[in-house]
């Protein structure tokens, strides 16, 4: 599968996809670095009235948090663009997940190795769902590297469910990631065809 521009005779089918995960584990950078159009992003300053609810270990210097989703497009060979959907990473903005999860084809659950439970909850929300799901490992500068059976066995994820490692700045790494998500739907039979609500 190669990302290009479409053929604007033929329009590619539209594909929702989530991309989720822990706060401050890469969702809205990775949306921005993949995304064809300007991303829409729905940040706000973090502030201190909320320091005793956002956990910053490991993620310092983050300065915003997305309160309702990240929206970015791209185009898939010339047969499918894909819409993605970042969802807030913190509990309390956990409501719309429900809302972003209709018709998506799957997620990418994006984990910070940093702060590996982070992205339980979001395993567990798939998981529930039955809906296709793979584990990307966005491997931050100075980041403790974790084989992948670790992080399986930590997770406790099924075999069938891809990991991945990727870096969320990169376009071509977030295109691989995606191209790991829509292969292993298509492998459990869910089809790409009128996924969009």
């Amino acid at each position: 599968m190669e990302f290009g521009r479409y053929d604007r005779w033929r329009l590619p089918t539209a594909i929702k996809i989530l991309i989720a995960g822990g706060f401050g584990a890469g969702k809205t950078t990775m949306v921005s670095a993949v995304s064809e159009t300007r991303p829409l992003r729905t940040e706000e300053a973090l502030t201190q009235a909320g320091a005793h609810v956002d956990d910053l270990s490991g993620v310092e210097r983050k300065l915003t948090t997305t309160v309702a989703m990240d929206f970015g497009r791209i185009t898939l060979r010339n047969d499918y663009m894909l819409y993605l959907f970042g969802t807030p990473g913190q509990e309390r903005f956990w409501f719309v997940w429900d809302e972003l999860a209709l018709g998506a084809l799957g997620a990418v659950v994006l984990a910070d190795t940093r702060r590996l439970e982070d992205c339980f909850p979001s395993v567990d929300y798939f998981e529930k769902r039955d809906q296709p799901f793979i584990v990307a490992l966005n491997c931050f500068d100075g980041s403790d590297p974790f084989t992948v059976g670790q992080v399986r066995s930590a997770i406790g994820l099924e075999p069938g469910i891809p990991i991945v490692r990727c870096d969320a700045r990169r376009r071509d790494s977030g295109r691989e990631v995606l191209i790991t998500l829509m292969e292993h739907a298509m492998r459990r039979g869910v089809t790409p065809v009128g996924t969009m609500s």
